[in-house]
């Protein structure tokens, strides 16, 4: 099982794409710009997209996909691209993308009956069984409902995805059950704009340090959702943290192999 970074970035500028990551050929996770860097035929081979919450840099990418696969899953007789999401971040999309206002509503598209996508909800701690991948929903703590995603790597270990997320007891607490073999946790803002990470529910490295205070063992830190123009200082800040864990910053491109 491979793991393919097409974006991790807290915002654009160029050569920053926001966050997805690809699972193998089939399962996105998230759907931030870098999903525009796919191949026709990679994009139209995705089955499955996992959301961890509703704003702009995870989802913009949903329908602009779904535009484009449309006419080569039909000729392929392809089932509907299924959306997994809590409740709460599928009636978002629903009432603010997919309203026929800002966006044509694909559920419904090319027809009701053989829509391009299928929108599917979901709840912390479920287990999703999609193309022989196991994926479990974790908990996230931000300013909308919101999620991570953990991947099961078999005796290789789990990939974690924190999601958007500030401080999260939750979290650690289900980890601490898990063998994690990669961690994968943003870090939005330096220290010197902890201020505005709290208010926005987001990390700094003053924050991180405390969270992976909780997390046992010896495990790959990679730290995602840094803003453009701020990579140096937040990882420096980071790399003056007292860690067991082995830290890096998550690059596009990026290949992450399990098992």
């Amino acid at each position: 099982m491979i793991v393919h970074v097409l974006g991790c970035s807290g915002a654009i500028a160029a050569g920053c794409k926001t966050t997805a990551f690809l699972v193998d050929d089939d399962v996105l996770i998230d759907a931030g710009t870098g999903v525009g860097d796919m191949p026709l035929d990679a994009m139209a081979r995705i089955d499955h997209i996992l959301i961890s919450h509703s704003h702009l840099d995870h989802v913009l990418s949903i329908g602009l996909l779904a535009d484009t696969v449309l006419r080569q899953r039909r000729a392929r007789g392809c089932a509907p691209i299924q959306v997994h999401a809590l409740p709460e971040t599928l009636a978002a999309l629903r009432s603010h993308i997919f309203n026929g206002v800002v966006w044509p509503d694909f559920t419904r598209l090319p027809s009701a009956e053989q829509p391009v996508l299928e929108m599917l909800p979901c709840a912390i701690g479920d287990v999703l069984h999609l193309n022989g991948k196991r994926i479990e929903v974790l908990p996230a703590a931000h300013t909308v409902p919101a999620v991570g995603y953990a991947v099961d790597g078999g005796d290789a270990g789990w990939w974690v995805y924190s999601g958007d997320t500030g401080p999260n007891p939750l979290l650690w607490q289900r980890l601490a059950r898990m063998k994690v073999a990669h961690l994968v946790i943003e870090t939005a803002f330096a220290d010197e704009e902890r201020a505005l990470a709290h208010i926005s529910q987001h990390l700094c490295p003053a924050e991180l340090g405390s969270e992976l205070a909780h997390l046992g063992g010896s495990v790959d830190v990679h730290i995602t959702h840094i803003k453009p123009g701020e990579m140096d200082a937040v990882m420096a800040e980071i790399g003056r943290l007292k860690t067991p864990h082995r830290v890096s910053a998550l690059t596009a491109g990026q290949l992450i192999q399990l098992g």
